[in-house]
């Protein structure tokens, strides 16, 4: 694992909370929420489920990344983003994501992750890579809608909403693949 931070160059934001029934923070993922589309055994490529409270007063929106900074790309992996998100909304269910977003309340849309699906990609750390960290974050914005194409990708995301961030709840699950 590497100590690449992805927040490290990115504005301050005040925290808040964001928990979920599928992982808890610092651990493993479940072998749902690891990829089926790279062909790990028993991967299911299933979104896991969200809980937020406590985003900051002016909070008009919020998006949902998950982010791999340790993948050997040299530049990470983006495994699921969601933007326009009402500010209604505080939770998304496990498995939101599927190949239409039905899970997804009004309004809300995935954006294509680097394996170039409009959905949750689940783990798949190359065999013998060592641990990967996957950052669950909700992104609480100033904005109703972010104003991005619907087949943007994850870092045209976050280079649009970095002069929106209110605040950012994050979430760690980590992921290994044994030699």
């Amino acid at each position: 694992m590497s100590a690449n931070d992805p927040f490290a160059r990115l504005p301050e934001a005040a925290s808040f909370t964001v928990t979920s029934t599928t992982v808890t923070d610092g651990t493993a993922w479940p072998p749902e929420q690891f990829s089926g589309i790279f062909g790990v055994p028993g991967g299911k490529d299933v979104s896991p489920q969200l809980s937020w409270s406590g985003a900051p007063h002016g909070t008009r929106s919020y998006a949902v990344t998950v982010y791999d900074p340790d993948a050997p790309t040299g530049s990470g992996f983006w495994h699921w983003a969601v933007a326009d998100i009402p500010a209604t909304v505080t939770e998304l269910p496990e498995g939101a994501s599927d190949d239409t977003g039905s899970g997804l309340p009004a309004g809300a849309f995935q954006l294509p992750n680097d394996a170039r699906a409009a959905r949750f990609v689940g783990a798949a750390p190359p065999a013998g890579h060592g641990p990967h960290r996957y950052f669950i974050v909700v992104h609480a914005l100033d904005v109703e809608s972010i104003g991005v194409a619907a087949d943007a990708t994850p870092a045209v995301l976050g280079f649009t909403m970095a002069g929106h961030i209110l605040g950012r709840a994050v979430l760690t699950a980590t992921a290994e693949t044994a030699a």
